[in-house]
């Protein structure tokens, strides 16, 4: 019986505890230590109407960490100490009550500024929350394995408060393979969120009506070109794996993928007939081609946006994608780009300036898969 009573006590120690950590977090201990310092000072010094009107400074440093409550509990912490050494000090009575006039409207003022702020905060935060939501209907999560492949993300949007930019990218298996996309949105804000929405809600059904992935990217700027304006237009590119061993690439003015083979070696995938973003296929006449690729066992995909290619640090030079991913390659896709993220982040001094969007794919050896305990076919039934 007695764990079990053990088991009991833990939710209630663990809702004191929670309890406490907020009480220690509402509490204004910064606003009062300075007022207490203050106090000190005046009682050492005994300089009386020197240090007084210092005490505002309380209610004041309040209003930037407490609420409304907390600004005026120590506003009247310090009216009382103010009156109170007043009093000892022998401060005449109208300077006094000029003081402790000032202290109560510098409290009332910086109530209302702690209101406003929380105020602020709580509707930044339901603006994350839609924004959150909205990313992961645009933005699914991938799975760790989908069809053959081993499969990481990672996305960094420029403007972090909202959490949502206008990179894209999807992954899915379909009748006719995996089939995945990497995009970037010209612009910003939601006129990029717009248009990388629509371009993923087109990808997702051609890509499981067309067998031909030339089809699929026909259909995304027919698309486009029906709904985007003059100067808007998606760098793009989009790739399947019909059968085994062979990897189809469109690219779409988009950065080139880098592939990685088995034994290390890390090589760009440049187009072989270089086509326009999606969009602007009208104003050229050029039209993407299909590359054909071998994809062996053990061989590597990693798709990008130029925000991570464009990522500069504090003397203007470019992040070297190329050379971080030689050298942070693993067997495990997730934990690759985990290492090339973090130094991303690094290389930029912790903030990025624009979007930023990791894809990679592996393609596991059949002795890895039955190590793992799965199998091809159980691996494409778990990502659909």
């Amino acid at each position: 019986m007695r764990p079990f009573k053990n088991r009991l006590a833990r939710p209630g120690a663990s809702a004191r505890r929670r309890a406490a950590a907020q009480l220690a977090a509402g509490t204004p201990v910064l606003p009062v230590l300075t007022v207490s310092v203050i106090v000190l000072v005046d009682l050492v010094g005994g300089a009386g109407m020197i240090w007084l009107p210092l005490l505002a400074a309380g209610p004041a440093l309040a209003a930037t960490t407490n609420g409304p409550r907390g600004v005026l509990c120590v506003g009247l912490l310090a009216a009382v100490l103010g009156a109170t050494l007043g009093t000892r000090d022998g401060v005449p009575g109208h300077e006094l009550a000029a003081v402790l006039s000032a202290l109560v409207a510098v409290t009332l003022a910086s109530g209302l500024a702690s209101a406003l702020r929380g105020r602020r905060e709580r509707v930044l935060a339901a603006v994350r929350s839609v924004a959150e939501t909205a990313q992961h209907a645009l933005l699914r999560p991938v799975p760790a394995t989908v069809g053959p492949f081993q499969v990481a993300v990672r996305y960094s949007a420029a403007a972090a408060e909202a959490r949502i930019g206008g990179d894209l990218y999807a992954l899915i298996p379909t009748p006719y393979g995996v089939r995945l996309i990497v995009g970037d949105v010209r612009g910003k804000g939601l006129p990029a969120v717009g248009t990388a929405a629509l371009v993923l809600g087109v990808f997702r059904e051609a890509a499981y009506d067309e067998p031909d992935l030339l089809a699929v990217v026909g259909r995304i700027e027919r698309s486009l070109a029906r709904n985007l304006g003059p100067d808007d237009f998606v760098t793009a590119v989009v790739a399947g794996y019909p059968r085994p061993g062979h990897l189809e690439v469109v690219n779409c003015g988009h950065a080139p993928p880098l592939l990685v083979r088995a034994s290390g070696s890390v090589v760009a995938v440049e187009p072989t007939h270089p086509a326009p973003p999606l969009g602007l296929r009208a104003l050229t006449g050029q039209t993407p081609g299909l590359q054909v690729l071998p994809f062996a066992d053990g061989d590597q995909l990693l798709l990008y946006t130029d925000g991570v290619t464009e990522a500069r640090d504090r003397d203007r030079e470019f992040y070297p994608l190329r050379e971080g991913l030689a050298r942070h390659l693993s067997d495990e896709p997730a934990r690759t780009l985990t290492a090339l993220h973090d130094e991303l982040l690094a290389h930029v001094g912790g903030r990025l300036h624009d979007d930023a969007a990791l894809l990679l794919i592996r393609k596991p050896a059949i002795s890895e898969q039955a190590v793992a305990g799965t199998t091809v076919p159980e691996l494409a039934a778990d990502a659909g």
